[in-house]
């Protein structure tokens, strides 16, 4: 049996493809993991905006819901109102809002109770 005096020819420079390969793929995960959390961020940026525009728009109509979804830095999709049965002074409040990419819905309701004075 002879030992060997150094690597075969063939076997020289494998080990730069290789990590060439898990470099790309390293970058790739981390590019993943940072849009993930961009859209994480959004997301609960919009979740914000939509339940401050929902109470806003229950308290004091659209015009309400659209400055304070602007001011959360969000965009109003869609406002809907409407009575909720059986209560003339009730009200429900439907909202979406985009913040980025992402968009989130929220509710709010009104109820006004009047109390005779005493």
């Amino acid at each position: 049996m002879t030992a060997r005096a150094g690597p075969e020819p063939r076997d020289r420079g494998q080990a730069v493809p290789l990590m060439a390969a898990m470099l790309l793929l390293a970058m790739g995960a981390v590019v993943a993991t940072i849009e993930i959390g961009r859209l994480l961020n959004q997301s609960a940026a919009a979740r914000t905006a939509a339940d401050a525009a929902a109470l806003a728009g229950a308290a004091a109509g659209r015009d309400a819901a659209e400055s304070t979804a602007h001011g959360n830095g969000a965009v109003l999709l869609s406002y809907h109102e409407e009575q909720i049965a059986d209560d003339s002074d009730a009200l429900l409040v439907n909202v979406t809002v985009r913040v980025g990419r992402a968009s989130q819905t929220a509710s709010a309701e009104r109820h006004v109770e009047w109390v005779a004075p005493q």
